[in-house]
C-alpha cells in the first residue's frame, strides 16, 4: 500500500483536488473576468440596449451547456484524460480567436464555442471525483474543490478590472488564452486516467439512449438535477445584472468588484463549512436546511425591496446576498453529489446530462431574469423567489415527500486514490 495521502498512480490527494479545482476554475475564470468589462463591451461595439452586453455571459452558458451531454459519453467511452484535453485546446482556441471579433454577433459566437470546450472541464472534474469516491465523501471532495475554486470568483473580477487599467476587454481573452494553456499542461502531465479500463462503454446508439433514458427516469437524480438547474438560475441572473447592480443602482463604480468578490469569499467559506460538516451531519440535513432558509431569505429581501421603491438600502442588499450566496455553497455541491450518488456506472453521461440540465436550465433562466432588469431590484428579486419556491417543491419530490431525512450508508469505494481522514483534511 503507498502511502496514504498518495493514489497509486503517483499523484498526492492534494494535488489531484486542487487540479481538478483549477480545470473546473477556467470555467468561472471565463465568466467573472468579463463582469467589469460589459459596459465596456457594449460602448465598444455600440449595442442598441445595454441589457444586450449580459449575452457575452448567456451564450457562453449556453454553450457550456448544450455541449456536455456529449463530452460525458465521449468520456465514458474512449477516457477522462483524452477527452479533457481536447476540451481544453477548443476553449484556448476560442479565447484567441475572440480577440480578433470584428462584430457582436462573431463575439458570441465565439464565447459559445469557448463554452463548449470549457464544458469538458465541468463534465470530466465531476466524473473524475465520482470514479474516485462515492457518498458523503464524494460530496466532502467537491466541496473542497469549490473552496478553491471559489478562488477564481474572488480574483478574476478584480484581475478584470486591473485589466481594463491598461487594456480593454480584448487583453481580458489574453488573460483567460494563457490561464488555459498552463491548466493544459498541467494536466497533460499530471491528471491520471480515472475510468477502468473494464467500465468503458461501447458508444453505441442504444448504449447512449439507454444511460440518458437511466438518469432521466431515476427520480432522485432527475428531480435534484432540476432543483439545482433552479438554484443556477438565482445565481446566473445575479452574475449577469452585478454590474449594473453595483455601478448604476448603487453608484459604486469601478470598486464594485470589490463587493463583488466578498461575497465570493463568504461562498467559498461556506463550501468549506459544508466540507467539515456533511460527513457529520448528512447532505440531506445541511442542504435541505439550507434551501429552506434560502427561500426565506429571498421573500424577506423581495419584501423589503418593494417597501423600498424597487432599491433597499445598501447594507441590507448587501447582507442578503451574502447570505444568499452563503446557503448556495451548502446547497449547490450536496445536491450535485445527490443526483450523481445512484448514477456511478455511467458517471460520465450521468455527469453530462446532469450538466447540460443544470448549467443550460441555469443559464436560460438567468438570463431571461437578467434581461428583464429595470434599474430596480424588483425583477432579479422576484425571480429569486420563484426559482426558489419552484427548488423546494423538485427537492420535495426528489425525497419523495420526506425532508431532512439520514443520508444512506455510502456503497461506492475509493479505486484510485487512497487516503486516511487526516491525509484528506
Amino acid at each position: 500500500m503507498s502511502d496514504a495521502s498518495q493514489s497509486p498512480r503517483g499523484i498526492p490527494y492534494w494535488e489531484l483536488v486542487t487540479l481538478i479545482a483549477c480545470i473546473m476554475a477556467l470555467n468561472a475564470a471565463a465568466i467573472d473576468i468579463f463582469i467589469p468589462a460589459l459596459t465596456g463591451i457594449a460602448n465598444s461595439l455600440e449595442l442598441a440596449n445595454p441589457n444586450q452586453a449580459q449575452f457575452v455571459i448567456s451564450s457562453y452558458v449556453m454553450g457550456f451547456g448544450i455541449a456536455q451531454i456529449a463530452y460525458g459519453t465521449l468520456s465514458d467511452r474512449f477516457g477522462r484524460r483524452p477527452v479533457l484535453l481536447a476540451g481544453l485546446g477548443i476553449y484556448v482556441a476560442a479565447s484567441i480567436a475572440a480577440i480578433f471579433s470584428p462584430t457582436f454577433g462573431v463575439l458570441l459566437a465565439l464565447r459559445a464555442v469557448q463554452g463548449i470546450g470549457a464544458a469538458a472541464t465541468r463534465v470530466i472534474a465531476v466524473s473524475v471525483v465520482r470514479d474516485c469516491f462515492g457518498g458523503a465523501r464524494m460530496a466532502s471532495v467537491m466541496s473542497l474543490v469549490m473552496m478553491i475554486f471559489m478562488a477564481i470568483p474572488v480574483l478574476a473580477p478584480n484581475i478584470g478590472q486591473l485589466v481594463l487599467l491598461f487594456g480593454d476587454w480584448h487583453e481580458i481573452f489574453i488573460f483567460i488564452a494563457l490561464f488555459g494553456a498552463f491548466v493544459g499542461v498541467w494536466t497533460y502531465f499530471r491528471m491520471p486516467e480515472t475510468l477502468h479500463p473494464n467500465d468503458r462503454l461501447p458508444l453505441t446508439a442504444t448504449r447512449v439512449a439507454g444511460a440518458f433514458r437511466l438518469v432521466v427516469t431515476n427520480r432522485r437524480a432527475f428531480a435534484y438535477t432540476l432543483s439545482t438547474a433552479l438554484t443556477f438560475g438565482v445565481l446566473f441572473a445575479f452574475i449577469n445584472q452585478a454590474e449594473q447592480i453595483y455601478g448604476t443602482v448603487y453608484a459604486l463604480g469601478p470598486a464594485f468588484t470589490l463587493y463583488f468578490s466578498a461575497g465570493a469569499i463568504f461562498m467559498a467559506v461556506a463550501s468549506f463549512t459544508n466540507s467539515r460538516l456533511v460527513e457529520r451531519f448528512g447532505m440531506r440535513r445541511l442542504s435541505h436546511g439550507a434551501l429552506c432558509l434560502f427561500l426565506a431569505f429571498n421573500i424577506l429581501h423581495l419584501g423589503v425591496a418593494l417597501l423600498s421603491g424597487g432599491v433597499p438600502p445598501f447594507p441590507f442588499f448587501f447582507v442578503a446576498i451574502i447570505a444568499t450566496l452563503c446557503l448556495f455553497g451548502f446547497i449547490g455541491t450536496n445536491f450535485n453529489a445527490l443526483a450523481m450518488e445512484p448514477l456511478g456506472h455511467v458517471a460520465g453521461t450521468a455527469s453530462s446530462v446532469l450538466g447540460f440540465m443544470q448549467t443550460f436550465g441555469g443559464g436560460i433562466l438567468g438570463a431571461a431574469i437578467g434581461y428583464l432588469y429595470d434599474g430596480t431590484l424588483i425583477p432579479l428579486l422576484t425571480g429569486y423567489v420563484v426559482l426558489s419556491i419552484g427548488a423546494l417543491a423538485c427537492t420535495y419530490v426528489a425525497e419523495n415527500g420526506k425532508l431532512f431525512a439520514r443520508d444512506q450508508a455510502p456503497d461506492y469505494e475509493d479505486p484510485i486514490v487512497t487516503h486516511s481522514t487526516a491525509a484528506a483534511e
